[in-house]
Parts: structure tokens; sequence; C-alpha cells
């Protein structure tokens, strides 16, 4: 759906030349809401800018839909940007026109008929649950409200892709909920596909299928949520990772710090963290294990949350018993599917 091949992107000359993309590759699936994330400065907003050639590539391709943009002249390339529609965190609005007007903008562009605008508007504030507001002016909207303005207009040309350019970052924890709510349901409704950029990974972790960690200009880290969330391998992931759980790591320095509490003298032991994912969450896994391998266990640590909806789970456990037995708990819950990391 969307490739970018050898994308690199310059300012300046010489001396003064600074490096915002270099040699980045990233491939997009259609239907996927796909996630970019890291700090400011990284590159996000001029990546997500070179999709639809808003900034155009020192160097690379961008492809989407099969179609080279970098290869396309003024008026095919303006053709092609219809089909990728972008939102924007200080939502973009024309402040002298009304709702209504503002989400008929891109039609009235490109001459479409009276009762075709009509039609599409009112379906997209519809969508957006602001049919009744459509007379009202941006300076009479709170902040969710205009980006949803911004969301049914950049809807309106039926766009196959939707940029979102921080598009939560300007708004109140609850308004960004009910936002990434809309983006979920419309990506599921319309098959859209979705590129977010954000340094935040409350939204990563909310909506998206895929995520790829941005650093000084390069792509450090990429694939499923689910794999980067849980089993972080670059520094700046891992760095994104400890600001999102400070709370979590911090019972877990507890729980390490008293890993030894209470064990029974001569006892072995080892300290895990297990990882569990999906619908294995909720299953008896360790207690079945326990019960069979013959080890006792204390969890010192726990936490379920989700991801994109799928449900996760981490405890810090210390095995007691025979060594043999516990290393035959671990393997046990491998091969249940588990990932066990031995702390100590």
């Amino acid at each position: 759906m969307i490739e970018l091949h050898g994308l690199t992107k310059t300012y300046g000359r010489g001396a003064k030349t600074t490096t915002a993309l270099s040699d980045l590759n990233l491939s997009i699936q259609k239907g996927e809401i796909y996630g970019v994330i890291g700090h400011s400065g990284a590159g996000k907003s001029t990546l997500i800018r070179c999709i639809n050639l808003l900034e155009r590539p020192t160097e690379g391709e961008v492809w989407v839909d099969g179609i080279n943009l970098t290869e396309l002249g003024k008026t095919g390339l303006q053709q092609q940007r219809r089909k990728i529609g972008m939102i924007f965190q200080h939502f973009n609005l024309l402040s002298s026109a009304t709702v209504y007007d503002n989400v008929a903008f891109p039609l009235k562009l490109v001459n479409t008929p009276k009762e075709a605008i009509d039609r599409k508007v009112k379906e997209m504030l519809t969508l957006v649950g602001l049919e009744n507001h459509s007379s009202k002016y941006p300076a009479q909207l709170s902040g969710g409200q205009k980006q949803r303005v911004g969301i049914a207009r950049a809807l309106a040309s039926d766009p196959n892709v939707l940029l979102c350019d921080e598009a939560t970052s300007a708004l109140d924890p609850q308004t960004t909920n009910s936002i990434l709510k809309l983006l979920l349901d419309i990506n599921e409704k319309y098959n859209l596909t979705i590129v977010l950029i954000t340094h935040e990974m409350h939204v990563i972790q909310s909506i998206c299928d895929k995520v790829a960690v941005i650093h000084q200009g390069g792509i450090v880290e990429q694939g499923p949520v689910t794999e980067v969330f849980l089993k972080p391998q670059h520094a700046i992931t891992r760095d994104f990772m400890m600001r999102d759980q400070e709370a979590g790591l911090a019972l877990e320095e507890t729980a390490l710090a008293n890993s030894n509490v209470n064990m029974q003298a001569g006892t072995a032991s080892k300290l895990v963290k297990i990882s569990f994912l999906g619908n294995k969450t909720y299953e008896a896994i360790l207690s079945r294990t326990v019960r069979k391998t013959g080890v006792d266990f204390a969890i010192l640590q726990g936490t379920i949350s989700t991801i994109k909806q799928v449900p996760y789970g981490q405890l810090t456990v210390r095995f007691e018993g025979e060594p043999g037995a516990i290393d035959r708990t671990i393997s046990e819950l491998t091969s249940e599917g588990l990932d066990v990391e031995v702390l100590r």
C-alpha cells in the first residue's frame, strides 16, 4: 500500500546541511493502522509529510497504491493527493468558514456538484458525531470537535490513506481517547490505511497494529505493536517504555529488592518475569504448571492491560524448590507460548 525506499531528506547546503531523514525504508499494508513514534526532532513530521510529498524527498521513492509519487508531475501529484487525507495537530481549519464549509472545502476545489457536496458533508458530519454543528464556526467548538471537523474534511474526498500528524497532541486525555476510538471505528468501517505519528506510547498501544520507532532520521525498530511493546530491542524504544510505565517499573524494582523476603532457608529460587498475550492472559497456566512440577511460587508484582483491545499481562514471580523442578517449570511455561525472562 505504502512503500518508502531509501528516503532521505536534507535541508540547507554545504556546512549548513541538516539531515532530517536518512536512507529510510518502510512498508505499510492496506488497512493497517501504522504508528510512527519518536522524540521531538527525530524526523516524524518530515516523514509523514514526505508520504504525500508536502515535503519532497532529497533522495528515494514514495510508492502509494502502486504509484511512484516522486515521478509524478504537478497535475498527476494533485490527483493522487486527493486519495490521501491528512489531519493536523492544530486542526488547520478555516476560521471564517462554518463547519459545513470546512468539510465541503476540498470538494469545492475539484468542482464537485452541489448536491454531491451536500450529501457527502452530511454523511461525514454524521460519521464524526457533529451533524448538529454544521452552522457553527471553529471558534465555537472544543478542541475535540475541531479535530472531528478535520477528520470529516480529510475523509470527504474518499481517500485510501489517512495521515495523522500528532493528531491528539493538543487534546486532553479523555478527548484523546474519544478521537482514537473514532479513528479505530473509521479504520474498521472503511478498511482505511492510517499512518499516525506521535510521541505517546499510549496512542500506539491503543489503536495501532504496527509501529516504527524513529531516531535521528532513521527507523531503529519496527514490527507488530505487541512484539515491540513487550520486547523492546533498541535503547530508544526502551526509553519510551520506561516513560510510559514508570509506575510499573517502580513496582518491579520493589519486587526485585524484596525477592528473597520470607524465602525458606536452603531453598533454591529463581526470579522471573512472565509475559502473557491474548486469551492466555486469563488462563490458569501458571497454577496448572506448578502443580505439575511441584515448585512453590510467590507473585511479587503483576499488571494486566491491553494493546489495541488485545489483553496482555506481566507477572514478576519467585519460584522456589528443586533446581531441576524450577527449570522444568520455566520450560513448561515457555512451551505454553508464554515469554519467560529470568531476572535473577
